[in-house]
C-alpha cells in the first residue's frame, strides 16, 4: 500500500491546521487506499533554512534536516493542508520544501486549502508552480474551505457534506497518481547519493555508495 503524508503547513499560534489536518488524516484512512501518516510542521520545527550544501547533493548537517529527508523520502504521495498569506502559502511550507530535493522527485500532492472568501486557492496556485519545479505531479483539483472560522467549534473542524464528500474522490486521483508515477519514482538517486546537479542518474534498482 502507498504510504500518503499529509503535510500541515501552518506552524503559527492559534493556526486551524491542525483540527483541519486531523480531519483530512481521518478521512484518508476511511479512504483506505494508503497508509496515512501525519507531519505536523510545528513539530519538526525547522529553521530558516540553514544547510550550507545544495539540497540535491543531500549532504545533510543538521539533525532537523535529515529527521525531515526520511519523513518526506519514506512517503509516496502527499496532502498539503494550507492557508493562505497574502496570496501565497505560508513561509513554513515554503522553507519546508525547500530543504529537500530528491525526496519529493516524482510524487503526486494533493491540497486542503482554507481561509476566508478565496478559500486559500491564491496560494495554492503559487505552491502548484513551486512543486512542478522538484518534478512533482501537483494534482488539479482539491478540497477548498471558504470562511474556515464558521467550520470551527471548540477547537475541531466540522466539514460540510460537500468537503466530505470532495475529499475521497480527490484522493482517488492521487493514488492514480501515485501509481502512475511508480516506475519514475523507481530512478530516483536514493537520498545522500551526492550527485551534483546534470550528473547523470544511475540506472533503475542502483544502490547507494555508502556513506
Amino acid at each position: 500500500m502507498p504510504k500518503l503524508l499529509i503535510i500541515i503547513g501552518s506552524t503559527r499560534p492559534g493556526r486551524l491546521g491542525l483540527p483541519i489536518g486531523t480531519w483530512a488524516a481521518d478521512a484518508a484512512r476511511k479512504h483506505g487506499g494508503f497508509e496515512v501518516e501525519v507531519a505536523d510542521l510545528a513539530e519538526f520545527d525547522l529553521p530558516l533554512l540553514d544547510e550550507p550544501g545544495h539540497p540535491r547533493m543531500g549532504r545533510y548537517t543538521n539533525e532537523h534536516t535529515q529527521a525531515w529527508s526520511r519523513a518526506v523520502e519514506s512517503a509516496d504521495a502527499f496532502l498539503f493542508v494550507t492557508p493562505e498569506y497574502n496570496y501565497g502559502p505560508p513561509p513554513s511550507l515554503i522553507n519546508a520544501i525547500s530543504y529537500l530535493f530528491w525526496e519529493w522527485t516524482y510524487k503526486p500532492v494533493g491540497f486542503v486549502s482554507y481561509g476566508g472568501i478565496a478559500a486559500g486557492l491564491r496560494g495554492v496556485q503559487v505552491i502548484k508552480q513551486i512543486v512542478t519545479t522538484l518534478r512533482m505531479m501537483p494534482i488539479a483539483d482539491g478540497v477548498a474551505i471558504p470562511f474556515v472560522m464558521q467550520h470551527i467549534q471548540d477547537g475541531e473542524f466540522s466539514p460540510t457534506p460537500i468537503m466530505e464528500e470532495t475529499l475521497p474522490f480527490h484522493l482517488d486521483e492521487l493514488l492514480r497518481w501515485t501509481g502512475a508515477l511508480a516506475p519514475l519514482r523507481a530512478e530516483v538517486p536514493q537520498r545522500r547519493m551526492e550527485i551534483p546537479p546534470g550528473a547523470p542518474r544511475p540506472p533503475a534498482g542502483a544502490k547507494p555508495p555508502t556513506p
